[in-house]
């Protein structure tokens, strides 16, 4: 999980500015008029000087703060309440379970053996998850849900007790369920394998960043973070400053390294901390090894630095699936150069490029690339 640099309440918040704006008195002698008009100048030029603002939203089950450096507050209000709007929108539509949106009756459709055209709302997705699936080797594959689901992580809070029974979980996998499977014809959706099960979020959050940061330029703010639950992406700075960052240990209290987002990156962390389910104690972490059906042990988190929110998104989860042997292939196979894996005994692996930019906490060692 991405948090951003804790203010002196200990909060994880977007960095707020130093100082403030000051208005020096007028010297006297002045007649009273000029006293004014000067006076009005000044207040009007300190309210068109640029602060920090700060709303938040709650969608995809956690809580997506908006932080802008912005002269126009009622541009930043008309922005957010844009993306609340989007941003809904692709939770009821997107989402592989609950309620009656798009995906849902596309699963039900591909269940069912039968095609069906879908929106230019959920298109573009679903050709990314294809070109992310072949991409990492299949180890990022949208195509698992019923994978998930009987991991009971198709639940708000997944349920305690055993673990899924092991012909199940067997008889899933050797269906082999991909994205290959899945045929794209136009806007129309059919799928060659009735095991498939679409499940969208392990890429839609990063593709929702980047929507977010696209909304807020076309409005005139150029300067923003968008941190939703941790994952986040950035333009521009902030007093003339870049968005400082944290990246949370994923073993522990606090952040395990520390870097400087720049302009257009999002950054996107793939954790076992973050949805797990604990038995006799030992935590099954949500994110499943296709090529199993068994949640991932060897990763604790792996976190992704790239331009794409989607793509950061999904090759966090690839990574995490591919571990110490394949990561580095993986990592290249995608277009990601900048990458942090934590392994589960606190190992931190980086790439060149993460190690040039990342502050390491003294607490953790690192192995380059």
């Amino acid at each position: 999980m991405v948090a951003v640099d804790d203010d002196d309440s200990g909060h994880s918040i977007a960095i707020w500015p130093d100082g403030g704006y000051w208005m020096r008195g007028v010297r006297k002698g002045r007649i009273r008029l000029g006293v004014c008009l000067f006076a009005c100048v000044l207040l009007a030029a300190c309210e068109r000087s640029p602060r920090m603002y700060e709303r938040s939203l709650y969608v995809f089950g956690t809580l997506v703060s908006v932080s802008a450096w912005t002269s126009d507050e009622a541009a930043f209000d008309r922005a957010v309440d844009q993306i609340d709007r989007r941003f809904q929108s692709m939770h009821r539509d997107w989402h592989a379970w609950r309620g009656n949106g798009e995906l849902v009756r596309l699963n039900q459709a591909l269940a069912a053996g039968e095609s069906m055209r879908v929106s230019d709302f959920l298109l573009p997705l679903l050709i990314q998850g294809k070109a992310l699936y072949d991409a990492s080797d299949g180890l990022f594959n949208p195509a698992i849900g019923r994978l998930i689901a009987l991991w009971g992580f198709h639940d708000d809070e997944p349920s305690g007790g055993l673990p899924p029974d092991p012909g199940a979980i067997a008889k899933l996998v050797d269906a082999a369920p991909g994205m290959d499977d899945v045929s794209i014809e136009g806007h129309r959706i059919r799928a060659t394998n009735p095991w498939i099960a679409l499940d969208l979020g392990a890429y839609a959050k990063g593709h929702a960043l980047n929507v977010a940061i696209r909304i807020l330029h076309e409005l005139g703010i150029d300067n923003a973070i968008v941190n939703a639950g941790g994952d986040l992406c950035v333009s521009g700075g902030h007093g003339g400053r870049p968005w400082h960052i944290g990246v949370r240990h994923p073993q522990g209290e606090g952040v395990i390294a520390s870097l400087d987002a720049r302009d257009g990156e999002c950054v996107l962390t793939s954790g076992n901390y973050e949805r797990y389910r604990e038995y006799a104690g030992v935590r099954y972490a949500h994110i499943i090894d296709p090529r199993s059906g068994y949640p991932v042990a060897h990763i604790a988190s792996a976190t992704v630095i790239a331009r794409n929110g989607a793509l950061a998104d999904a090759a966090a989860t690839a990574l995490s699936v591919a571990g110490a042997p394949l990561w580095q292939r993986i990592a290249g196979r995608m277009g990601v150069d900048e990458v942090m894996l934590v392994d589960g005994d606190g190992r931190v692996y980086l790439t060149p490029a993460m190690k040039r930019r990342i502050d390491l906490t003294p607490t953790g060692g690192a192995r380059g690339k």
